[in-house]
């Protein structure tokens, strides 16, 4: 597979996601922002005014595992990080946020949110 067909499919999770995200109310912010750490895929803000950085793991089969479980402890670590510089960068009062999986089913289009995915470690 090349970096083209991986980016395709990358760009249909990632709408998959957002249209999953829609319709349960959560109201998009950003999507793909990035900064010197990397990139969140989708910044979203849910029907309570939650800020919510969703992390959008697509897989067209169940080879590799669920795509959830390829959100890593290092990868958690890196999204938080960039979470407090989109939250600096926007100027946003400190208020609650959390971090979401959107698991995207390729084949299906099926789109599963796991809320609350993982939690910042103090």
């Amino acid at each position: 597979m090349t970096v083209t067909d991986k980016k395709s499919l990358g760009r249909r999770g990632e709408d998959l996601a957002c249209r999953a995200l829609k319709k349960e109310r959560y109201k998009i912010l950003a999507k793909n922002w990035r900064c010197r750490q990397g990139e969140i895929d989708i910044v979203a803000e849910d029907r309570d005014k939650v800020l919510c950085f969703v992390e959008v793991k697509a897989r067209s089969g169940t080879g590799f595992g669920l795509p959830e479980e390829s959100v890593t402890p290092w990868k958690q670590k890196r999204l938080i990080s960039i979470a407090y510089s989109y939250i600096e960068s926007v100027k946003r009062a400190e208020g609650d946020l959390r971090f979401d999986v959107a698991a995207v089913d390729l084949v299906t289009g099926g789109v599963r949110i796991i809320r609350n995915a993982f939690e910042e470690k103090s």
